[in-house]
């Protein structure tokens, strides 16, 4: 325990890094790993449902309903999160994600419903704590003109992931390398040594003291500033054409409104590779430049001309060039979640980040039923078919949000280190 305690000692908790601090660095490292494989396992049930549905004896109906329990567990420990991050630290924080985790993989391949059910709650629940762990530790890690690309960087790892939970596990599972339970076997074997990884190197924040007084403060804090609302709806309407869109909705775009073919997966795994590209690069340009509103801008209005010709103009461009144009300029949504941070307080950075991944999720949650609902509206009066007219017209909903989006970010401080005092 003495050893233990000499090498975990940190500098205090809340305080903005410097100078960078190697021990913290790694730390964050190793929390971004689980970032990857966290976003990895939740695409990957796409992937396999056939196998799933044939060994649970489910229908396709009830699969959607398991694999949807992540999304819940989801936002409300994305919420908690920062709370725990800021007022216990996040070598607490990170190691019980990371085997919230571990325990769902094993228990949703166990072969019974209840069990699935469980476990997928259960790796939701995990994976909430993920990201906002990872940015904690990178704003004590990296200096302050560094953060926005370490915030971009983090989310490259879960987009990486994101995109290797499509394309890798389905060679995996297409070519019978292993079975589907099998997988979740190894990647609950993989995330046991990333727990143990980040129990030995994650430093103590707050010397280990746990403080359980004034949990409601951090949020308060947050909550009561007015320019955490305006982070929080720039965040949520840069993620609305991605996570609506091209998530819920792409598939039948591709397949019902453009009539492509076997294509399909590849076309829309060109917006996630899009942000392995553009989260880190344009997190870099905010911070060489020391602006954060003119990047977030600048990505607003080539997200607008790049979702345009997907939608409006289909035959113009190459399909490939400009949904991967897309990804790279939505990586720019990445931004406000640096930005919340900096119109905060240090002492509830962690919460500020929990509170603009909750706020983004749940619009996000609720847009997708709202375009559900819009879509069967609009088909119906095209007797029932996806037509591409349909989709053009429903478009119209990410069109506005972006020009929301916009108009917001003339209104939210500049946080950037060449921003005036």
């Amino acid at each position: 325990m003495n050893h233990e305690s000499k090498v975990s000692v940190s500098t205090p908790s809340g305080n903005q890094s410097s100078a960078l601090n190697k021990t913290f660095v790694i730390a964050w490292l190793i929390c971004a790993i689980f970032y990857f494989v966290q976003y990895a396992l939740r695409s990957a049930p796409s992937i396999m449902q056939s196998e799933m549905i044939a060994t649970l004896g489910i229908s396709k109906v009830e699969m959607a309903a398991i694999i949807g329990l992540y999304f819940y567990s989801y936002a409300f420990f994305a919420l908690v999160s920062g709370v725990l991050l800021d007022r216990i630290g996040p070598r607490f924080t990170a190691s019980l994600g990371i085997i919230l985790v571990v325990v769902g993989c094993i228990l949703f391949c166990t072969g019974t419903v209840i069990t699935a059910q469980s476990g997928r709650f259960l790796q939701g629940a995990g994976s909430g704590l993920a990201f906002t762990s990872a940015v904690f530790l990178a704003t004590r890690g990296f200096p302050k003109k560094w953060l926005a690309t370490a915030v971009g960087m983090t989310q490259c790892f879960g987009m990486l992931g994101g995109f290797m939970g499509q394309a890798v596990v389905s060679l995996i599972i297409k070519h019978q390398i292993m079975g589907w339970q099998t997988f979740w076997m190894v990647a609950a074997g993989v995330l046991a040594v990333i727990f143990f990884a980040s129990v030995i190197i994650t430093p103590r924040t707050r010397e280990g003291k746990i403080d359980w007084t004034g949990l409601s403060h951090p949020y308060l804090v947050v909550l009561k500033n007015p320019q955490s609302y305006i982070c929080a709806f720039i965040g949520a309407m840069m993620f609305m054409p991605t996570n609506v869109g091209n998530i819920a909705w792409g598939n039948q775009f591709l397949q019902e409104g453009l009539g492509s073919g076997t294509d399909t997966a590849l076309r829309l795994a060109m917006v996630p590779l899009g942000w392995v590209i553009g989260c880190p690069i344009l997190g870099y340009l905010s911070d060489v430049i020391g602006r954060r509103k003119p990047v977030v801008m600048g990505s607003i209005i080539a997200m607008g001309i790049t979702g345009g010709f997907i939608v409006y103009l289909p035959e113009v461009m190459p399909p490939y060039i400009m949904g991967l144009l897309f990804g790279v300029a939505s990586g720019a949504a990445m931004i406000p979640y640096t930005m919340i941070k900096e119109v905060n307080p240090d002492e509830v950075k962690g919460t500020a980040t929990g509170v603009i991944n909750f706020f983004v999720f749940v619009i996000s949650a609720i847009m997708t039923n709202l375009f559900s609902l819009l879509i069967a509206h609009l088909a119906s009066a095209e007797g029932g078919q996806l037509s591409l007219k349909v989709f053009q017209t429903a478009d119209f909903v990410f069109v506005g949000g972006l020009i929301l989006a916009f108009i917001m970010t003339m209104f939210v401080r500049e946080t950037g280190s060449k921003a005036k005092a």
